[in-house]
């Protein structure tokens, strides 16, 4: 054999032989970690969002609790609507910004629903955090009712004349504000991200002004179902506290769906633009 040709069957062995002695993307033990890293993930994302309902919820209850004090045992009056709606409404914007690199600070499974369903989160971390939000509910409703002195008037119940089929709708239209809020300012990431807590607060209270004395404004199936549980009182209409929610998040993502399919930062572009310089340059590229 000639020299050349036994340079050449030489170079061949030894390029087989690293082949067979490349490392496998299917590592057991890479996977293994892969999958316990993800486990640890959901669970820090579970227990967070579990202490961030019962959080928001607790802090919303006792203001609630307050505000049935001072309206002097009447409901729905217009100090106890406007206290009630601002202690939902900040108690949800302080723990959405303190929970928000935890767990997301969904606290609610309409939310939840609609961030799945725009493909913003995992259906498996969806699944996780459902029973996290509803044992959130409970278990804030069971602290207020041992903590504080009085009975428990927290609950969503239909006011004024308001029949369930109303109730429905009304929560449908109420929550898919929240939801669509949320979808907006915290889900789709732009130079004001950061202060989404803020647009999710104020969308919450005004849902509440708008809403508190026909259905209670729930918008937030765990929100209704924690006091049920504590009183323990299910009226015959509690369900429109889940169906409702879900269809304004229904009503939302689908919404969402459509600007973002038509691409609506290009009808009103510029809006992110930190400088008037990069705000014509938008403009220029936009209609």
């Amino acid at each position: 054999m000639s020299s050349s040709g036994a340079a050449t069957a030489s170079a061949s062995n030894t390029q087989n032989t690293h082949h067979h002695h490349l490392p496998h993307n299917n590592d057991p033990d890479r996977d293994f970690l892969s999958r316990r890293a993800r486990a640890k993930n959901h669970v820090i994302a579970m227990v967070g969002e579990f202490v961030g309902t019962t959080l928001f919820l607790w802090f919303a209850f006792a203001g609630t609790q307050s505000a049935a004090i001072t309206g002097g045992g009447v409901a729905n009056t217009p100090t106890q609507v406007t206290l009630t709606s601002l202690a939902f409404g900040f108690s949800l914007l302080v723990t959405v910004w303190a929970f928000y690199r935890i767990s997301g600070g969904l606290f609610n499974p309409a939310v939840t629903l609609g961030l799945v369903l725009t493909k913003n989160l995992p259906w498996v971390r969806g699944l996780l955090l459902f029973p996290s939000q509803i044992l959130g509910g409970i278990v804030a409703a069971a602290l207020v009712r041992c903590m504080l002195p009085g009975p428990l008037v927290v609950g969503t119940t239909l006011s004024n004349d308001t029949t369930p089929a109303q109730g429905v709708f009304i929560e449908m239209f109420l929550t898919s504000l929240l939801v669509f809020t949320i979808l907006m300012l915290a889900a789709e990431k732009h130079y004001a991200t950061f202060m989404a807590p803020v647009g999710i607060g104020l969308a919450l209270f005004v849902g509440m002004m708008a809403g508190l004395p026909y259905t209670g404004a729930s918008m937030n199936p765990a929100r209704s179902f924690g006091p049920a549980v504590a009183t323990p009182y299910f009226p015959g209409y509690h369900y429109i506290y889940w169906f409702g929610p879900v269809m304004g998040s229904l009503m939302a993502s689908g919404y969402y769906a459509f600007v973002k399919y038509l691409r609506y930062e290009e009808a009103n572009p510029g809006q992110d633009a930190v400088s008037p310089e990069e705000k014509s340059r938008d403009e220029e590229m936009g209609p």
